[in-house]
């Protein structure tokens, strides 16, 4: 299946300073595509270009498997980081207005709009002046201006800032809803556990690169170590064949609780098999890095191989 979108070889250079370095990278259609990376990594410079707000020195961005162009204005939902609204228009008036600048004839816009604002609960909001709105109610009012034309890709930077959890729950469920009504997601954040609810695919830039790309499961399985954690009642032996032992501790009295890593000569089901031998095995599991671990990780390598280079 063709990719919603795909970056080919993108370069951007601001003066000296490269912020995109020959990046590529395909978002699958109808998918939540994470973008992460630390700050100035050139995330940002990549969501401005597709947004079309500047443009590549090099490379280009296909959308539908064609070239981005102008016309595909209309097809691109944005939601930027800093939030754009026009403090002294009334709410409804300026989403009217936002609607139309993506194509919607006014009476489709303010029909949709006002099937959002009964979803949202903020019917009273409509005749408000944005100044009078408070961050979070900001926050929903451009996020409806953000998706209301129902466009193909969905570009949301940082869209839980200013949110209380209430708030920032009800936002995630219509993100999942958009994509169970067949949208394409491009999300960009710095809240790891929402890219591990949320997100099917991730791309990591960083210092203008993209240093990991992959499907959410699979790139966490890169990452496995081979370690467990184990709890059990007994007396473990010092050594079992195949184990290396790298934290132990009492828990609760009697019961302890041990990483340990396997070598790769050890299947699962055998040191499960010699641990029960040994001891009253409680609890098992196997250790799953968190995108927090992968980003800590592959950033700090990332930095250290240009410093080496």
């Amino acid at each position: 299946m063709t990719p919603i979108l795909e970056a080919q070889n993108v370069v951007k250079r601001y003066a000296s300073h490269t912020a995109l370095d020959n990046v590529s990278l395909q978002i699958p259609r109808g998918s939540i595509f994470g973008l992460l990376g630390p700050n100035g990594a050139g995330k940002t410079s990549l969501i401005r270009i597709i947004n079309q707000i500047t443009g590549p020195d090099e490379g280009r961005i296909l959308l539908d498997g064609q070239l981005l162009s102008p016309q595909n204005i209309e097809d691109i939902g944005y939601l930027p980081e800093e939030r754009g609204l026009y403090k002294k228009m009334k709410v409804g008036e300026q989403l009217q207005y936002l609607a139309q600048l993506k194509g919607m004839k006014k009476s489709e816009a303010t029909e949709k709009l006002k099937e959002w604002f009964i979803k949202f609960d903020i019917k009273d909001w409509w005749d408000k002046n944005v100044e009078d709105l408070s961050k979070g109610m900001q926050q929903k009012t451009q996020f409806i201006a953000t998706i209301v034309h129902r466009p193909k890709l969905i570009i949301l930077d940082e869209p839980f800032s200013g949110f209380d959890p209430i708030n920032a729950n009800l936002l995630k469920d219509e993100i999942l809803e958009l994509k169970a009504q067949g949208s394409t997601i491009l999300f960009s954040t710095h809240r790891m556990e929402s890219v591990e609810e949320l997100c099917d695919n991730i791309a990591l830039i960083n210092k203008s690169k993209v240093v990991l790309e992959g499907e959410k499961r699979e790139v966490k399985s890169r990452f496995k170590d081979n370690s467990y954690t184990i709890e059990f009642t007994g007396n473990m032996p010092s050594f079992i064949d195949g184990v290396e032992v790298v934290d132990s501790k009492k828990i609760e009295g009697v019961l302890t609780r041990m990483v340990i890593k396997i070598n790769g000569e050890v299947s699962v089901n055998q040191l499960i098999g010699n641990l029960i031998s040994h001891v009253d095995l409680k609890y098992f599991s196997e250790n799953i890095p968190t995108f927090n671990d992968i980003f800590l990780k592959v950033v700090g390598e990332s930095a250290n191989e240009l410093l080496e280079n």
